[in-house]
């Protein structure tokens, strides 16, 4: 009796440090999405803002009234906003959508498959990670000239089949969800391969699929080097590299416009993470339980 009455004052007084301990995590953790937010809603307010307004004080939470003014400005260049937004969400989704499927298939050569080259293989994929991006960017650009394939937006997305760094994390997230048993079922039952992969190993992948997703889609769709020496036709320009132009010279810069223009270059990212942020928070749950 008395040790259960111990093991009940302890208890007692944990839950009562526990009290604060959870205010404490709250207020760090509002602080930290404050510290987040704060770029995004400094940017949209800019985006209201004028110019010289801007150049006085960049930095402020009040709404202005220049709104039209810098859309205005701003379609009044060669910012020409459907145009962009239809080039960089064919050329985002088109790399993300063969990044995924390609980079969680050779995921699944490595880890459902014994043969010969498969460590060797594996060793080369880490090896291509650690080469700078730069580097391979020459080649790739003087073997596209070389093709006569400048000015396509094709060029862009097709390069993303080869992810390295998307194979390496999908073979790690196989490892600790994909049971082999489950493999080996579906081969007895007579599915073929891609039916397997398809319609039983994507569904599982999913939760890293959608985290990976983000990323990539983030990453094509800021995409601002390739686009900017392998298009020169004004009608293929992406999001990113219209914003670039809208600065000009350097005496004469509306910065209104320009941040209007960053706007809308990121509001298709918000809505992208919107989306797909449900099945983030499924595959740290699922890892939680199964750790």
């Amino acid at each position: 009796m008395a040790t259960n009455a111990k093991k009940q004052q302890t208890a007692a007084s944990l839950a009562k440090h526990d009290i604060p301990l959870k205010i404490v995590a709250y207020i760090i953790c509002i602080i930290l999405a404050a510290l987040s937010l704060t770029p995004f809603i400094v940017m949209f307010v800019n985006a209201t803002r004028g110019s010289s307004d801007i150049s006085m004080n960049a930095f402020s939470f009040i709404p202005g009234k220049f709104l039209s003014r810098n859309w205005d400005t701003l379609t009044g260049k060669d910012f020409k906003p459907a145009v962009g937004f239809r080039n960089s969400f064919y050329v985002a989704v088109c790399s993300t959508a063969l990044t995924l499927y390609f980079s969680t298939l050779t995921a699944y050569a490595i880890q459902a498959y014994t043969w010969k080259l498969k460590r060797p293989f594996f060793a080369f994929i880490m090896a291509v990670m650690m080469v700078p991006g730069q580097v391979t960017a020459i080649g790739f650009m003087q073997m596209i000239y070389k093709l006569h394939l400048t000015n396509t937006l094709e060029v862009l997305y097709l390069g993303a089949i080869a992810a390295p760094m998307l194979v390496f994390f999908m073979r790690q997230y196989m490892q600790a969800s994909l049971s082999v048993e489950i493999i080996e079922s579906a081969r007895i039952d007579g599915a073929n391969e891609f039916y397997t992969f398809n319609r039983i190993v994507l569904p599982i992948m999913k939760p890293a699929i959608a985290t990976q997703g983000i990323f990539a889609f983030v990453n094509n769709w800021n995409q601002l080097f390739m686009p900017m020496v392998l298009l020169n036709d004004k009608t293929k320009y992406t999001l990113p590299i219209m914003v670039t132009l809208l600065r000009g010279d350097i005496y004469k810069t509306d910065f209104g416009s320009i941040y209007l223009g960053l706007s809308l270059t990121v509001i298709p990212l918000v809505v992208v993470y919107l989306i797909l942020s449900r099945y983030i928070v499924e595959g740290v749950a699922m890892g939680s339980v199964k750790g």
